[in-house]
């Protein structure tokens, strides 16, 4: 490797899709850096659902696993911070085998540099300002019934809107309990074929702004609205805005797309988690707004898989225009030795007379 570079790739985030495409690029004999900032979007959450094999394990536990699992194919865990990042390209003149890369700053003023960059930075949930709901996050309050459902199953769900799919929510939690109610949150009416929907499927709906989430110690207890009127209820649904927001994204001038649904803003990437920068790549919640751990952990291997595809491209393309340009020096002077020993380039070495030469 060049010694400009420090890393064959950087990651940017160390969940799930991060680790998994370490684990994948360590396999295939790559150097690899992994920054984690530590803080975890799913961290408050009592277990990991949904991957098989791993059903009920601590998200906390099953990324310790997985940084062991780095470790064991020599990739490095850095606990830190990436603020930025900026594209570093050869002068002209330089004899480079890779031609371009990156240098990412951490938070702490250190750079690093790769070849290449991967970004799983997952999400920001954006959730509604009302007290006691961000201190239920993940326990009492939850947003995906395949994540959570089974934990909330046959106790009375509240579900309080907070964007267009509100109506789609309360349907889906239908599937887990019969006593449902949609706090329409003044976030908006739902429309006349909503309303045949819910009504059809004994849904409540509650007209009035949410002023309190309720809980004690096992959980989330009621809401009150700002009418003073409550409402006791066993868990509270609330669909976040999810939004892939990250410095080290902004200074590279990345695209992001709106989600169909209006759920929030991911990274634009292609089917493989290339984005609109050559050499950087994003997996995980970045890219896919919806995605469980499971998912997230298949987009970091499959863009591992991606990335070394793409440096595998580089070398060999380096390689073909070395030998068509020639012997590079070194080569070239090792095989001089091994087949011509002390005469190069038309040169002789002048040896010490003998006995016989000096009679004649």
């Amino acid at each position: 490797m060049d010694k400009q570079f420090q890393y064959d790739v950087v990651i940017i985030g160390g969940g799930a899709a991060g680790l998994s495409a370490a684990v994948t690029l360590g396999r295939a004999l790559r150097s690899v850096l992994v920054i984690d900032a530590g803080q975890p979007r799913n961290a408050p959450a009592a277990g990991v659902h949904g991957f098989l094999s791993r059903d009920g394990m601590s998200p906390l536990e099953l990324l310790s696993i997985g940084r062991e699992e780095v470790s064991t194919y020599g990739g490095v865990i850095l606990q830190g911070t990436a603020v930025s990042a900026r594209a570093l390209h050869s002068q002209a003149g330089e004899l480079q085998p890779w031609k371009s890369g990156f240098e990412v700053l951490l938070e702490d003023g250190g750079p690093v540099t790769a070849r290449r960059l991967l970004l799983t930075t997952g999400l920001v949930d954006e959730l509604p300002d009302i007290p006691g709901l961000r201190e239920q996050w993940g326990h009492g309050v939850v947003h995906c019934p395949y994540c959570h459902g089974w934990e909330v199953r046959n106790r009375p769900i509240g579900v309080l809107a907070s964007g267009p799919m509100a109506t789609h929510q309360a349907l889906l939690f239908r599937q887990w309990s019969a006593d449902v109610t949609l706090f329409l949150n003044d976030a908006g009416t739902p429309t006349e074929e909503e309303w045949e929907k819910l009504a059809a499927r004994s849904i409540r709906v509650v007209e009035g702004a949410v002023r309190e989430v309720q809980a004690d110690a096992e959980g989330v207890t009621g809401v009150v609205l700002e009418s003073g009127r409550a409402f006791a209820l066993g868990a509270l649904v609330v669909g976040p805005r999810l939004t892939a927001r990250s410095p080290v994204a902004t200074s590279l001038g990345l695209l992001t797309k709106e989600h169909l649904l209006g759920m929030g803003a991911s990274l634009e990437t292609d089917a493989r988690g290339a984005t609109a920068v050559k050499g950087v790549w994003a997996a995980g919640n970045a890219t896919d707004l919806v995605a469980q751990v499971i998912s997230s952990a298949a987009g970091g291997v499959a863009s591992g898989a991606a990335i070394n595809a793409d440096l595998i491209d580089e070398e060999t393309t380096a390689a073909v225009e070395a030998r068509k340009n020639g012997f590079p020096a070194a080569t070239e002077a090792r095989i001089s030795e091994l087949i011509l020993g002390n005469k190069r380039h038309g040169l002789e070495t002048v040896l010490t007379p003998t006995l016989e030469h000096h009679a004649s």
